[in-house]
């Protein structure tokens, strides 16, 4: 079987969120990450028609947790201690390899001059520290299309038992930020992935709550 191809279309990332999980687990291949067992699919595409950082499944549903480990990543600028102290996403977004450069509001400038642009594009890869950890969330893509924000965001893994969920929450609110400074409405997300995937040690968890809810996405393979 082909493991390469899934596209998960949802009105919100809650939707989005249970639909991959669901490809994962069900149909998933048999791999690794850093040594660690796991099911993964390969070049999953997630486009969230209506993401808002406030999601009632996600509320519902996701470890507390884990979802204030992943708001400090993307808020506070400090090291994070459970990735070999390497930098925060807030710190690699609002002050880029600690010089002091806001890339978000680059974005909001580069886009409000024009409002035609595609290269309103930043990254979160710092190459001359990051040896040994590569941030996930890689690349962040903006654009205005018929009036409202879009935002493609590229992963070069995303583990959606335990982070996924967080992920989406926060792009969608950096969506919500951008889409604010240039006063118009937030458009759709789209989160192209290479390795979507869930560790064995979270299967049980996702099984669990894929077992009691029913899934509002749609998935193609393509």
């Amino acid at each position: 079987m082909d493991n390469a191809g899934v596209t998960v279309t949802a009105q919100t990332i809650g939707e989005a969120w249970l639909s991959i999980a669901r490809h994962i687990v069900e149909l998933g291949h048999r791999s690794t990450y850093d040594d660690l067992g796991i099911r993964e699919v390969l070049l999953a595409t997630l486009r969230v028609e209506q993401p808002n950082s406030s999601d009632p499944t996600i509320d519902q549903l996701a470890d507390p947790e884990r979802l204030a480990w992943m708001h400090a990543n993307f808020s506070e600028h400090a090291k994070v201690a459970s990735l070999d102290n390497t930098d925060s996403y807030a710190t690699r977004i609002y002050d880029y390899a600690h010089t002091g450069r806001d890339q978000l509001a680059w974005v909001v400038e580069r886009l409000r001059a024009d409002p035609r642009c595609r290269s309103a594009a930043i990254t979160t890869f710092q190459p001359l520290t990051d040896t040994a950890y590569i941030p996930c969330v890689s690349l962040l893509d903006f654009y205005l299309h018929d009036g409202a924000l879009w935002q493609v965001a590229t992963c070069h893994s995303i583990d959606f038992g335990a982070k996924g969920y967080g992920n989406l929450v926060e792009l969608a609110h950096i969506s919500e930020r951008v889409a604010d400074a240039l006063s118009a409405p937030v458009g759709p997300l789209v989160m192209a992935v290479k390795s979507a995937h869930v560790y064995d040690t979270d299967a049980a968890y996702v099984e669990r709550i894929l077992g009691e809810q029913h899934c509002g996405g749609r998935h193609q393979s393509a």
